[in-house]
């Protein structure tokens, strides 16, 4: 996948690029949180993420854009490149178009503290590349809780997610995400000082099996369980994140291979 790297340098340099502004808030890894922009914001966001499932290997590097229609309510649109091997040849190409939108409902601040919830809704389009398409419209719709003080962080998030079907006739089985996640930063620091927040996130994935024309495919669907440390490192109103999910259990259906490891590394510009 070496040719993955002059697009992954684009990204990057385009990240830098953008002139600074307002300071960010946090939310986890892999999981959901249920931070908004204020109104007028603007979240710029490049992550590369890998993983590795037996002789399956896959590579995304994403764009994504976000603007704060007020302070409760802030919508997004993102696009991958994504690469594909082990499965016949390689494969390449852009990915699926996401647009999404989260409104918080709740918020409640005190003393060095705020706690939040949000609702969330994805719209995954059938619109990337025939190599990597899988030629339907899917819908994730989340509920998020999140806690954030001057040392502790704790979120919690439920994701559904309502996978298309084809024109094939290939329904892929609806899917159900849990996230727990803590988090600590060790040493309090002011806002023109460097700031580390150290994270923990139990990531679990239920799935449907799929079907082909109203019939079960056995080599599908399951559970998958994953511990993630990470780390987020910010200054001001710039973030970098960084996690692994590491599985700890398994119970996918017929002869699928267990997933070896999934990283990720984001970069987000608030201003």
């Amino acid at each position: 996948m070496h040719r993955s790297n002059s697009f992954l340098l684009g990204l990057l340099t385009l990240l830098f690029v953008i002139v600074p502004g307002n300071s960010l808030a946090h939310d986890p890894i892999f999981g959901l949180g249920p931070h908004t922009l204020f109104k007028g914001g603007v979240e710029y966001h490049a992550s590369t993420f890998q993983a590795e499932a037996g002789d399956r290997k896959n590579a995304r590097y994403l764009l994504r854009l976000k603007y704060g229609l007020t302070s409760n309510w802030t919508i997004g649109i993102a696009t991958p490149y994504v690469f594909q091997q082990g499965v016949g040849p390689d494969r390449e190409g852009l990915g699926a178009t996401s647009i999404a939108t989260k409104y918080r409902f709740w918020r409640k601040d005190g003393l060095g503290l705020q706690e939040s919830a949000s609702l969330s809704l994805t719209a995954i389009l059938d619109n990337g590349a025939n190599e990597i398409s899988s030629g339907a419209t899917d819908y994730v719709t989340g509920l998020t809780y999140g806690y954030e003080g001057r040392k502790w962080y704790r979120w919690a998030a439920m994701r559904y997610r309502n996978n298309g079907t084809n024109g094939l006739g290939l329904d892929r089985g609806d899917k159900v995400l849990v996230d727990l996640v803590g988090g600590i930063r060790f040493k309090q620091t002011g806002y023109l000082e460097p700031d580390w927040v150290w994270m923990i996130e139990l990531n679990g994935e239920s799935s449907e099996r799929d079907s082909l024309n109203g019939l079960a495919l056995a080599n599908s669907g399951g559970v998958e369980w994953f511990a993630s440390p990470g780390l987020m490192w910010t200054y001001r109103n710039f973030a970098i994140k960084t996690g692994v999910q590491i599985p700890i259990s398994s119970d996918l259906n017929g002869t699928q291979n267990n997933t070896d490891y999934r990283a990720i590394l984001e970069l987000e510009l608030h201003r």
